[in-house]
């Protein structure tokens, strides 16, 4: 007799067709065509029974609220995670602060934002794919060098849930003088609504006060985007 109760399947990564799988994705296109969540299942190596590589490392950034988060995190806070032993987590770390020391050791060669189009590229890749809606914000230092890019928000971005408040907690913790607003429109129409232009306005009335520069907010779509202050919306 089969059991009522539906069985969820997970697939394994190498149930994935093989030209779709992160390493071979890596070698074909090159890491910068690899979502942040593909990049950590290639240092994971491995999942669980339950979870292949992709769910596990999509699972923990979720977690810890994407990369600044993880980063931030202690080696006993992400072993607590199913799956993220002593040796998975010793790789993300050591990756991660190989990461945090290219930065410091070259702070020239960070990307630098001179338009909107800059700035939608180095987002545009991973999140015009995403299903959910994400907000991130671009920290940026006096010459527009990108300092950051954490993620503020997942799910439905709207002005009754946005507390404007957490977009500058990195800025502000960062110190950095400007910042760039970037989030998804799952649909693929990166054209803005009117709460996106509802929450520029706020977004950039609380910059004036807290005397960070909101250069831009930016929607992302699929594989186009919409820059708010091009447009005249929500910058006075």
């Amino acid at each position: 007799m089969i059991n009522s109760k539906l069985v969820e399947y997970h697939p394994r990564m190498i149930d994935i067709p093989q030209n779709e799988r992160p390493r071979e994705r890596l070698r074909n296109h090159g890491a910068q065509a690899l979502s942040t969540t593909e990049l950590i299942a290639i240092l994971l190596r491995t999942g669980t029974k339950e979870r292949n590589a992709l769910e596990l490392a999509q699972g923990i950034l979720a977690r810890f609220q994407g990369l600044m988060g993880l980063s931030r995190a202690s080696f006993a806070e992400i072993c607590t995670e199913n799956g993220m032993a002593t040796a998975k987590t010793a790789q993300l770390k050591a990756a991660l602060e190989i990461g945090r020391r290219l930065l410091v050791a070259s702070p020239e060669e960070r990307p630098q934002v001179k338009s909107p189009a800059d700035a939608a590229h180095l987002l545009m890749a991973e999140m015009s794919m995403l299903e959910q809606e994400h907000l991130r914000v671009i920290l940026l230092d006096t010459k527009n060098h990108v300092q950051g890019m954490p993620t503020i928000y997942q799910g439905n971005v709207n002005t009754s849930l946005v507390r404007v408040a957490e977009l500058f907690k990195e800025a502000i913790r960062a110190n950095c003088p400007a910042i760039i607003v970037a989030h998804n429109h799952p649909s693929g129409d990166p054209t803005p609504s009117p709460e996106d232009v509802l929450i520029t306005e706020r977004i950039v009335e609380a910059g004036r006060i807290l005397d960070i520069e909101v250069l831009d907010h930016l929607v992302i779509g699929h594989q186009r985007f919409v820059s708010l202050k091009e447009r005249g919306l929500g910058f006075k």
